[in-house]
């Protein structure tokens, strides 16, 4: 019999995949409805910010063949009315399934605010910190490109809460692996990464780009390599458990993760294709095991033999 069993801070999974963030709403999308989610590793939740917003300007989605660009923002009703009409629905259908929720803001104060809120409703497992929102009071850059603002960040968030902290790293940096040490160094009990890549396409009869926002963040097929080089570097240099993600749509795929050195997966733009991917990739991932011969899938994390 194959373990898929994966322990992290404040995680127990019975396998290592879940949704990423963004992918299955708020447990209340048509696709979290047909199938039951204790089939999965945990369930990760929308980003949620301190008051209700409405996103980017639309078209906000635009599906490549390689991958899916998308400037959705982060649309949710703020975080009182995520914890009351969210989360505690998805909580009492599912007593024992392990819950991420995703926190986001426009300054270090509405991370604070968000996280300390969504730690003391008692209904989530852990933290995913996404530091790719844009800061507000450092003209709209990106929190996770800063190393002194990750590490204080992760701090300031860590003093206000009971539950453990993954930080969400951004890939929109020279050295993903500084951001991952500022991180660690502020207290995070996890990462996960890779968030999106910032991308553009263009309509060449209109001369208008793709998203109504101009640029989005590319995910899927397309930035697998990216997502697997740079988990590798992070794993080189810290013993931080990793959610990895980027162009995950195979059980094949969550096995050259883990070897880059993720310890569990999230499954995001593969729902295009296939509504329920991450319950696919969660069935097929005990065959796959046999299959190379592997009887822990803990054992497979940072395995790979470089050249």
């Amino acid at each position: 019999m194959v373990n898929t069993h994966v322990k992290l801070p404040g995680l127990d999974l019975k396998n290592p995949v879940m949704p990423a963030s963004g992918t299955f709403g708020f447990g209340d999308v048509p696709a979290a409805k047909k199938f039951d989610l204790n089939d999965l590793g945990a369930m990760v939740i929308k980003t949620t910010t301190p008051h209700a917003t409405i996103g980017n300007p639309q078209p906000q989605i635009a599906v490549l063949d390689d991958g899916v660009l998308n400037s959705v923002g982060l649309t949710n009703p703020g975080v009182d009315k995520v914890i009351s009409e969210k989360l505690e629905p998805l909580r009492k259908q599912y007593p024992e399934l392990p819950i991420v929720a995703s926190v986001g803001g426009d300054s270090e104060a509405d991370y604070v605010e968000v996280a300390q809120k969504l730690s003391n409703s008692g209904l989530v497992n852990a933290l995913e910190i996404n530091v790719s929102c844009p800061n507000v009071a450092q003209g709209g850059m990106s929190f996770g490109v800063h190393v002194d603002v990750v590490e204080e960040l992760t701090r300031k968030i860590k003093a206000v809460v009971n539950i453990p902290i993954y930080v969400k790293l951004t890939p929109n940096v020279t050295d993903i692996t500084v951001i991952a040490k500022a991180a660690e160094k502020g207290g995070a009990d996890g990462l996960s990464m890779i968030n999106t890549l910032l991308g553009m396409r263009i309509d060449v009869k209109k001369r208008r780009p793709l998203l109504g926002h101009n640029m989005g963040g590319l995910s899927g097929e397309a930035v697998k390599p990216i997502a697997i080089r740079m988990i590798s570097q992070v794993r080189q240099i810290t013993s931080l458990p990793i959610i990895g993600m980027g162009g995950i749509a195979s059980a094949e795929d969550v096995v050259e993760f883990m070897l880059a050195g993720a310890n569990a997966v999230a499954v995001g733009t593969a729902h295009f294709k296939d509504s329920i991917a991450s319950k696919h990739i969660a069935d097929a991932l005990p065959q796959e095991l046999e299959k190379l011969g592997i009887e822990d899938i803990n054992e497979l994390v940072g395995q790979v033999k470089f050249n």
